[in-house]
């Protein structure tokens, strides 16, 4: 087994070619999903992985009866070859802007259930960057709000599209559009068909409460001592917990919209029980700005009529 040092690893075309091998198999789950991906056999691909780890000196993943594993070392080779490939996909979007050509990757992240809300307009933003930009390659990728800011910062995505009441250093943020809540309690709940005068502060802290992980005042009324029972990250696993009828909890409308047209699911108290929170593009602040992103923000700009920006 070779032991990799500072002086013998340097990079050549067949360590990528490698590296993208490995990053195929372990988004494929092992040999067999990376096998269509690559239009190798598994043989060839258990060559390379060989290859690859005898380049590195070290196992990158168990494979057996047990299945497809990474090691602790694995994952990080992994996570450090996705930051060499996209920062050598930057590299040559920069070489090609020196030409006068908009080229390469554009990284973008967002938020889960956003395509249902009118006010995001972010297929009008998409649209008008293609327009711009047809020969840059789109990457969207949704994550969770809280992991946004940093991987932006990491350079991950070149910028998001998010809502989160923390900030972190190093990224500007420009307000978009609002996004309201209202709590909602499925059709076979207790709550479904009594009226909201009936709903006091006092009964709705009787009942199960499935909130998200990542708000810590989401409710905007401290004043109910919420009775916590279930935890998500995303919305789509909070609206059928609601659709259950053992949890209430708080939905975006536009994601609650077509449930409470179908009598799935009813909003309680909207009068006075609810919250809005901001939506925001965020970019970084410290690296230098690339024509594509810059391609990208004038998009909105294009489409900046329907981004009225909040008070």
């Amino acid at each position: 087994m070779i032991h990799v040092t500072a002086a013998s690893m340097r990079v050549s075309g067949s360590d990528l070619r490698l590296l993208q091998v490995f990053d195929a198999v372990v988004r494929g789950g092992g040999y067999a999903g990376a096998e269509a991906e690559l239009n190798i056999g598994q043989s060839t691909i258990s060559n390379h992985m060989t290859a690859l780890e005898e380049r590195l000196g070290f196992t990158l993943c168990q494979r057996g009866r047990g299945g497809f594993r990474l090691t602790e070392r694995g994952q990080a080779v992994h996570e450090a070859s996705r930051r060499l490939g996209q920062a050598l996909g930057d590299f040559a979007a920069d070489i090609a802007a020196l030409k006068g050509e908009l080229r390469g990757e554009l990284r973008v992240a967002i938020l889960d259930s956003v395509a249902s809300d009118p006010s995001s307009r972010i297929a009008e933003v998409v649209a008008a960057f293609g327009r711009i930009a047809p020969d840059v390659r789109l990457v969207l990728v949704q994550e969770r709000p809280q992991d946004i800011q940093p991987k932006i910062l990491e350079g991950l995505y070149h910028c998001g599209i998010g809502s989160h009441r923390s900030r972190v250093e190093g990224i500007d943020y420009r307000p978009l559009y609002e996004e309201s809540h209202g709590l909602y309690c499925g059709a076979d709940h207790p709550f479904f068909g009594l009226p909201d005068d009936e709903l006091s502060d006092e009964v709705l802290a009787q009942v199960p409460y499935v909130r998200r992980g990542y708000w810590r005042e989401e409710d905007g009324m401290r004043r109910i001592r919420w009775r916590v029972e279930a935890t998500v990250q995303q919305i789509e696993p909070e609206l059928l917990l609601i659709r259950s009828g053992r949890f209430i909890g708080f939905l975006p409308h536009h994601a609650a919209e077509a449930d409470v047209a179908a009598k799935r699911v009813r909003r309680i108290r909207p009068h006075d029980v609810g919250y809005v929170c901001l939506f925001e593009l965020y970019t970084p602040r410290a690296r230098r700005g690339s024509d594509v992103l810059s391609a990208f923000l004038a998009s909105m700009d294009a489409v900046s009529t329907v981004y009225p920006v909040p008070a």
